[in-house]
């Protein structure tokens, strides 16, 4: 992606996060409406501007060049050893974490307990792997895809697995959580249709992330989003299947819940929001 579109999809996720229109720019530009729809749709404008713009979304361009991805192929995901090496030291995968969540050297130590040395010394592993790239003055930048993850059912996600208690032990009842459990019956195409669905609500997360990344850290809150879709039957109800199917049209059993489950298990699929 070239930095003048990273940039100016950047402005459309910072107008958006904070309900603002091109009309409300263009009054703050004290321009008309149609120099502002120019601007965005021709990804060009002068100095100027671009500091106007800054300054009305209360945003630092440094903050905002610091994400934007170089002219070259960017990761994926780990691998599988160097997964094993990030969470083999804890401050290393707290540094990669901070790394994701674009938090400052300075942010890093006013948070967690590590020295300055120690957390530059993880940076530098990090750029080793090819995760993030460092710049003078304790700056860097991440050379991760949007699209980055975790190796499904690789060291990090089943150190996430082992937390999940942790993660779970609580009300979600908090502005901005949300837990909802549902069990339901689709057909195949509908499964594919909606999960990608799904992985749009997950990209509206990241995006609103990058946006946000210019307010200061005490407005910027630790979110956790657990996404998770698989064809599931619980244990309980399984034990009491019959072994040999009922005849069509007699009534089975389902989850108690938001949606109609028709007969037990089903697709079962977990949206979670802390």
């Amino acid at each position: 992606m070239a930095t003048s579109t990273f940039l100016f999809e950047a402005f459309k996720a910072h107008l958006r996060s904070r309900s603002l229109t091109y009309a409300d720019l263009a009054r703050g530009l004290e321009v008309s409406q149609g120099t502002v729809k120019r601007i965005f749709s021709r990804r060009r404008c002068s100095t100027a501007q671009l500091d106007a713009i800054c300054e009305f979304l209360q945003v630092d361009l440094a903050d905002l060049v610091r994400t934007v991805p170089r002219n070259r192929k960017l990761l994926e995901c780990l691998t599988l050893q160097q997964e094993e090496e990030v969470t083999g030291d804890l401050k290393l995968f707290v540094v990669a974490v901070c790394a994701l969540h674009l938090l400052r050297v300075e942010e890093m130590l006013q948070y967690y307990e590590m020295t300055e040395a120690e957390c530059l010394s993880n940076l530098l592993r990090l750029e080793r792997i090819g995760f993030l790239e460092l710049h003078p003055g304790n700056r860097y930048r991440l050379l991760v895809a949007r699209t980055f993850r975790w190796i499904p059912d690789g060291p990090i996600t089943q150190l996430a697995k082992r937390e999940m208690t942790d993660f779970f032990d609580h009300t979600f009842d908090a502005s901005g959580e949300l837990l909802q459990v549902l069990n339901v019956r689709v057909s195949d195409a509908s499964r594919v249709a909606l999960l990608s669905r799904l992985r749009q609500v997950a990209e509206a997360y990241n995006e609103q992330h990058v946006a946000d990344a210019g307010l200061p850290l005490e407005q910027r809150h630790p979110l956790s989003v657990w996404l998770a879709v698989r064809a599931w039957e619980p244990r309980m109800f399984k034990a009491l299947r019959r072994r040999v199917h009922p005849k069509p049209g007699r009534p089975t059993a389902g989850i108690p819940g938001e949606a109609a489950t028709g007969a037990p298990g089903g697709t079962h699929s977990a949206a979670t929001v802390e």
